[in-house]
């Protein structure tokens, strides 16, 4: 494999304290041996792998899901679990100069289709995965933010079909969310939850109706023999007509080479404080559960779970070491407590670090990879996996068999993935893209 990170991104180090791992128990499942058969091999068990799994043996179609190490131990197992809009990060002007007023409408209508799945199977299958929060709120970290908020009522009529709400300044505090800033902006779509038993959820309903899922298979090559593909893992291979590659930020530059340059993973990391008593919560004066971020373009994202405990996650690391590590998980645990002073004594035990997958063209990509007939991808959901990928995977499903998709597949995402300049070096562009988001963020 080769990867644009060192070997420390890509082992159990910067997920060892991972709350998620806490909730419960993962699956035991073997390791691949020997010859095997399917119809579908996908390449990676996050949500966009095992959502296409499901979907695919719904259809009888024999899928088979090869995860380097286990269901949920990238990105899908240790996000921030917000069920949200998102996917992209191109504006309303940009996507209207891409595709048109009626793209725009599509992607839009997508980010909600893709929230409505996750909902939906939540519901069918009864997962029991801790679900709270009256959609989302963002706050604004400065006075001019918060204007701009004022500006955003129509926009999310004009694109999503709802009236979000506006909290004054004043008004933050009696509805439990008194953390020092100028208002917020409520839109009532999405919810938080448990990504790690939303997604065993999702693995157990695949292996229910008829998928396979090896753990500790990584694969390190991808042939074409007499018309299918050879997928080759340390233990046995695995014959397929089609191939799904779905790891994300956790790709490589060699599987395929198409691949090389046309993604970028970043750093997310996450602290979880012990369980806070109602004392506590009322000393700073945050009581609400609703699934909040910040208006920085280095944005905070955090929410007080069912069980009073404070998840809040930070943006903006680019290295991948030890010392890296601490360093952002130290500037997570200074952003919350500047953030939540009256909680400085409250103790983070639980603290991890993941790859979120960003596109040079800041969109996601969902289809058949050019120039490799039979073989599909899905990726880039710019941090915002859960709801994005769960429904990408379930387009995938279609896609690969040739069907017409039963769910908006949105121009926007049919467009191959560009390639970042420098290769892959790419990672000596982001620091000076993020310097420019810290000051912007003043």
């Amino acid at each position: 494999m080769k990867r644009i990170y060192p070997d420390f991104a890509y082992s159990d180090a910067p997920r060892a304290g991972c709350w998620w791992d806490e909730t419960c128990q993962a699956p035991e499942r073997p390791a691949l041996a020997g010859d095997h058969r399917c119809d579908v091999a996908i390449v990676g068990g996050g949500f966009t792998g095992v959502s296409a799994a499901l979907h695919l043996a719904e259809a009888g179609v024999a899928a088979t899901v090869l995860e380097n190490r286990y269901v949920g131990w990238g990105a899908s197992g240790r996000n921030g679990g917000f069920c949200c809009l998102g996917g992209g990060m191109l504006d309303n002007a940009a996507l209207d100069k891409k595709v048109g007023r009626s793209g725009r409408d599509q992607w839009r209508q997508t980010e909600l289709a893709a929230v409505k799945l996750v909902e939906d199977l939540i519901t069918r299958f009864n997962f029991d995965v801790g679900r709270h929060s009256d959609g989302e709120t963002q706050l604004a970290h400065r006075p001019k933010d918060m204007e701009q908020m004022r500006r955003k009522l129509d926009y999310f009529a004009e694109n999503y079909g709802v009236k979000a709400r506006l909290t004054e300044q004043a008004d933050l505090k009696s509805e439990g969310m008194n953390a020092g800033f100028y208002g917020a902006l409520t839109v009532p779509i999405g919810f938080g939850l448990n990504p790690r038993k939303y997604l065993f959820g999702l693995a157990a309903a695949a292996e229910n109706a008829g998928a396979q899922i090896f753990h500790e298979t990584p694969v390190s090559r991808i042939t074409r023999h007499a018309g299918t593909f050879r997928i080759q893992t340390p233990n046995g291979t695995v014959t397929a007509e089609k191939v799904i590659i779905a790891t994300n930020g956790y790709s490589s530059e060699d599987l395929p080479e198409w691949l090389a340059a046309r993604y970028m993973p970043t750093q997310s990391s996450i602290i979880v404080t012990r369980p806070m008593s109602q004392t506590e919560l009322g000393a700073q004066g945050w009581t609400s559960g609703q699934a909040s971020y910040d208006t920085r373009h280095l944005l905070h994202y955090f929410r007080l779970m069912p069980d009073n405990r404070m998840l809040f996650g930070v943006r903006g690391g680019l290295m991948a070491n030890a010392a890296s590590e601490a360093r952002a998980i130290n500037r997570a645990r200074t952003d919350f407590e500047a953030m939540f002073p009256a909680w400085r004594n409250v103790e983070t035990p639980h603290a991890w670090s993941g790859m979120v997958c960003i596109a040079r063209n800041r969109m996601p990509f969902v289809g058949e990879i050019p120039g490799e007939n039979g073989m599909f991808t899905s990726l880039c959901y710019h941090g915002n996996g859960v709801a994005m990928a769960s429904y990408s995977g379930a387009l995938l499903a279609d896609i690969v068999q040739e069907k017409e998709p039963t769910k908006i597949y949105p121009e926007v995402v049919k467009r191959p993935l560009a390639r970042f300049e420098l290769g892959r070096f790419r990672r000596a562009i982001m620091p000076f893209a993020y310097a420019g988001f810290a000051l912007s963020d003043r």
